[in-house]
């Protein structure tokens, strides 16, 4: 179900579980920070609580599962990470979802501008000695994103999140304006 920016503005002051979701590099992390300390929600991050273990260890499918269950079982979090092999998981039990899908040039800018922030260190959303690294083939992933992935999330919207709100943010300023009617609505 579609929602507008205002919309979901106002959903968020009384959401208890919001998925942000999205293309690497689209601005997840970020949106999903600032809404946690605005909201008072727990921020988990996927790539940091459930895909990977410290030095670029990929979590066993299994365990992580029973992490992200655990997780998802929680009342109050917002979570930033797409995953929609996951989704069947995590959007019965979600009241909000913010898909951010900006252009894809856009994606391409946020993960190198990350990786040249982040260079040789790990950044906030990973696990522990997971230094920033990038790829030709992780910038392929991110160009084709729209492509490979949208049409699997968007299965997924219909089959598992019928009843829930979906806000599409397309640019940083979108995402401004969403924090922005945040702090107007009471």
């Amino acid at each position: 179900m579609a929602i507008t920016i205002d919309a979901a503005a106002k959903r968020l002051k009384t959401a208890g579980r919001v998925l942000v979701i999205g293309c690497s590099g689209s601005g997840k992390s970020t949106l999903a920070r600032q809404l946690a300390d605005r909201l008072g929600l727990a921020y988990v991050s996927m790539d940091r609580e459930i895909f990977w273990l410290p030095g670029w260890q990929q979590r066993p499918r299994a365990e992580a599962l029973v992490r992200l269950q655990g997780i998802v079982a929680q009342e109050h979090w917002i979570m930033d990470g797409t995953s929609p092999g996951t989704l069947p998981l995590r959007l019965p039990r979600t009241d909000l979802v913010l898909w951010l899908r900006p252009p894809r040039w856009m994606s391409v800018y946020g993960v190198i501008s990350r990786w040249r922030r982040y260079r040789g260190r790990t950044r906030p959303e990973m696990a522990e000695n997971c230094p920033e690294r990038i790829s030709r083939e992780f910038l392929t992933y991110v160009w084709n994103f729209e492509k490979t992935e949208s049409p699997e999330i968007e299965q997924n919207l219909a089959a598992y999140g019928r009843d829930v709100p979906v806000c599409v943010l397309k640019s940083r300023s979108e995402n401004d304006r969403l924090l922005a009617r945040l702090a107007e609505v009471h």
